[in-house]
């Protein structure tokens, strides 16, 4: 009991110096954001675990159709979702799912079996340019897309 307290009054002061570093400007101004150390000072990002995987060889448009099987959904039904769905993307997002819970169960103390999708999504990466031959000497261009992804799993509450 007296751990659960201990715990809930560290949290009320890192929201505390949370929202006084969101008040303070630096030289511009926009308001700052927090620098790695002060992140890590804070605990900032430790209920979840993150995982990315940058320059896969998917399309995003063909990767935001799986993630969005899968949001919101608890570990175990993602598993499913993803081991039976006909897709490319499927394959290299079970990865992903697998190493993001391992990141929060590892490195963060996590439960894994409270575990849910709390995001998911895929931003174009950079598409690789490559040509093709056509009749008459002529040259297509092909662009052979590329995507990054990002999984992140929290802890129901």
């Amino acid at each position: 009991m007296a751990k659960n307290v201990k715990a809930a009054e560290q949290l009320n002061e890192k929201e505390q110096e949370l929202q006084v570093k969101k008040t303070v400007y630096r030289k511009s101004n926009k308001p700052a954001q927090l620098t790695k150390r002060e992140r890590k000072e804070l605990g900032v990002g430790k209920d979840e675990g993150r995982a990315i995987l940058k320059y896969a060889r998917l399309s995003s448009r063909k990767v935001k159709i799986v993630l969005d099987l899968i949001k919101n959904k608890d570990l175990s039904e993602a598993y499913g979702i993803l081991r039976f769905t006909p897709k490319a993307a499927s394959e290299v997002l079970l990865k992903l799912l697998k190493s993001a819970e391992s990141n929060a169960s590892n490195n963060n103390g996590l439960n894994p079996d409270q575990l849910y999708v709390a995001e998911a999504y895929a931003t174009q990466g950079p598409s690789l340019k490559r040509v093709m031959p056509r009749a008459q000497g002529r040259a297509f261009r092909i662009k052979k897309r590329t995507s990054h992804i990002t999984v992140v799993v929290k802890e129901r509450k």
